[in-house]
């Protein structure tokens, strides 16, 4: 299977590296997905959630609040100016990186739609884990 690797950069370092299956990401003209052997092209994002599939079919999610993304055949790199990886080993953990992301998301966008959408995306993905 091939893969794609994805790298997500804050001022503060990176905060995800990985061999990922697909990953959709918040451009600023609406979502858009990204497989291997992707056309090169970079895009801004705006406020909302990247959605990370892995190989064994999992997903994880990061919100971001906004930056760019630059797009080739083999590799996604995201600078964003802040994000927040939900991820957690129990539900509290989970619980927590959800409110980090719902509070940065929130701090960016004037749109009640936009943060509508990235509650209902990562609430979604939450209840399809099983703990």
């Amino acid at each position: 299977m091939e893969t794609l690797k994805l790298e997500i950069v804050t001022p503060d370092g990176q905060i995800y590296c990985n061999d990922v299956k697909t990953v959709t990401l918040p451009g600023s003209e609406g979502e858009f997905g990204v497989l291997p052997r992707h056309a090169s092209l970079v895009s801004l994002l705006k406020a909302g959630i990247i959605d990370i599939e892995l190989t064994n079919g999992e997903h994880e999610l990061v919100a971001v609040d906004w930056g760019h993304a630059e797009v080739d055949e083999a590799k996604v790199t995201v600078l964003a100016d802040g994000a927040v990886a939900i991820v957690g080993e129990n539900e509290s953990a989970i619980a927590d990186a959800i409110e980090k992301a719902k509070k940065l998301i929130e701090s960016i966008s004037d749109s009640d739609v936009a943060i509508a959408m990235a509650e209902a995306k990562i609430d979604f993905i939450v209840k399809q884990r099983k703990y």
